[in-house]
């Protein structure tokens, strides 16, 4: 069982769509996504959760969390999003940054591009690492 962290700053958005896409499309028998930021907030983006909705995955009992070295410990992925200089570093992991935009604030329209573009990056991770069902 390999676990990939998806980490932005505030586990609000792009890393809370990334794991939910990723336990949505991989083998749970291969592989588990998780989801921790560096400086959590008080909850998931309102406008995450619609758009999230929109396609089948309720986020409503999804929850913030620090990204912590217990929560690092065994992982295989580390996939950061768009946190620049505040983006962790865990030694032994695999790493990518995915330059995403920060969905907090958008409209509608803009968070679904941006959901469309994790879900096809977490599409291709699945598929380079062989995770799929």
């Amino acid at each position: 069982m390999k676990t990939v962290i998806f980490a932005c700053v505030h586990n609000a958005g792009r890393s809370q769509m990334a794991a939910a896409f990723f336990n949505t499309l991989s083998d749970p028998q291969k592989a588990r996504g998780v989801s921790a930021g560096t400086q959590p907030g008080p909850r998931i983006h309102p406008e995450v959760q619609a758009v999230m909705t929109e396609v089948g995955i309720d986020l409503s009992g999804a929850q913030p969390k620090l990204l912590t070295d217990e929560l690092a410990e065994g992982a295989h992925w580390l996939i950061t999003m768009g946190c620049g200089d505040a983006c962790p570093y865990v030694p032994g992991l695999k790493r990518d940054d995915w330059p995403l935009e920060d969905p907090k604030g958008k409209s509608l329209e803009r968070v679904r591009q941006i959901r469309d573009d994790v879900r096809a990056r977490v599409v291709k991770l699945i598929a380079q690492e062989g995770w799929a069902p």
